[in-house]
């Protein structure tokens, strides 16, 4: 087995792993989430027509509330599985990686050199998930409720979970991902979901 053999079997884990990630977020993303509720409490019952007190400003029935709270409910569910489902994807992906370098390595068949460099691939990947690992928990003591990281290469992929990124925000993960993974500002992505 040759170094291109070896370079081709991560493209190729790398591909799959991308797929599952894509497959993972279509299935996800393809599911309808629809609550309905039919339930009358005696309450509701006993006060059919009385009288109730409407403002102008605001005519929202129990109703309403309900639906805009279930909405509300369905959108953070889906912001927290993309956070997790993603998370779990870029692991996955690690792992295969790991365990192609890894059996390579127990390959007798495989030359000194090809191990080398298997072995140099596998601390690289370690590396790099402990780093991406710090940065993230140092990214949610900054008030950030979620986060996760891609890198790819020199490029690192930063999502987190906020309604509004301010500068400020943004310049703290900044200077974590730059000091963590030793990576230069103009190669740090930051966006929100």
């Amino acid at each position: 087995m040759n170094l291109k053999s070896i370079k081709s079997n991560q493209v190729v884990l790398f591909a799959i792993a991308l797929m599952l990630v894509v497959a993972g977020y279509f299935s996800y993303s393809s599911r309808d989430i629809t609550v309905s509720s039919n339930i009358v409490s005696e309450n509701e019952v006993a006060s059919i027509g009385d009288a109730k007190l409407v403002s102008s400003n605001n005519i929202i029935d129990g109703n309403t509330l309900n639906e805009i709270s279930i909405e509300t409910s369905a959108k953070e569910a889906e912001k927290d599985d993309y956070f997790a489902t993603s998370r779990l994807g870029r692991d996955t992906m690690y792992s295969q990686m790991i365990e192609s370098y890894q059996n390579l390595l127990d390959n007798q068949n495989v030359s000194e050199e090809q191990k080398t460099v298997a072995t140099q691939e596998i601390t690289k990947i370690n590396n790099t998930q402990n780093s991406i690992m710090i940065c993230e928990n140092l990214i949610k003591t900054k008030g950030i409720n979620d986060v996760v990281i891609f890198v790819n290469d020199k490029s690192i992929n930063v999502i987190v979970k906020t309604e509004k990124l301010e500068q400020n925000i943004i310049a703290q993960i900044q200077n974590i991902i730059s000091r963590e993974m030793n990576a230069e500002i103009e190669n740090i992505h930051i966006s929100n979901k």
